[in-house]
């Protein structure tokens, strides 16, 4: 049980990282680890996800391929919007990533990787921030 899963709450466009799930410790699906923390956000709010969250009723996701079938072109338009919709999210994942604290093996001791992780979190937000401020600023 190596593995330390992190949940990441986005604003549309990858504006900013709203919540942050750090550190669940083995192994533990998407959907499990939104379920269990569903309960600190409005219960009225809606999200998007990717096909790991594909069930839950307060996340819209993908359509699947169905086994031995094609999608209609309606789906895959749908699909297409979708993530057009979602890939300032993953590229804020990115952002998050490109430190390594989050997609290589952890060699710290464990009980520091929430503190690491969070700084990583709050280096990202403030990025995030600048490119704000310059952006009207012009």
């Amino acid at each position: 049980m190596h593995t330390l899963k992190n949940q990441f709450i986005v604003l549309p466009g990858g504006e900013d990282i709203v919540d942050v799930c750090i550190g669940q410790l083995g192994k533990i699906s998407d959907i499990t680890l939104f379920r269990n923390n569903h309960q600190n956000l409005d219960a009225k709010q809606r999200f998007l996800g990717d096909k790991a969250y594909i069930g839950e009723k307060f996340i819209t996701t993908p359509c699947k391929k169905p086994r031995k079938a094609e999608l209609s072109e309606i789906q895959k338009q749908e699909n297409q919007k979708l993530s057009s919709r979602r890939i300032g999210v993953e590229h804020l994942i990115c952002r998050v990533k490109t430190f390594r604290v989050a997609s290589d093996r952890f060699r710290l001791a464990r009980h520091r990787y929430n503190p690491v992780m969070m700084a990583v979190c709050g280096l990202v937000r403030l990025h995030l921030n600048y490119l704000f401020i310059l952006s009207h600023e012009i």
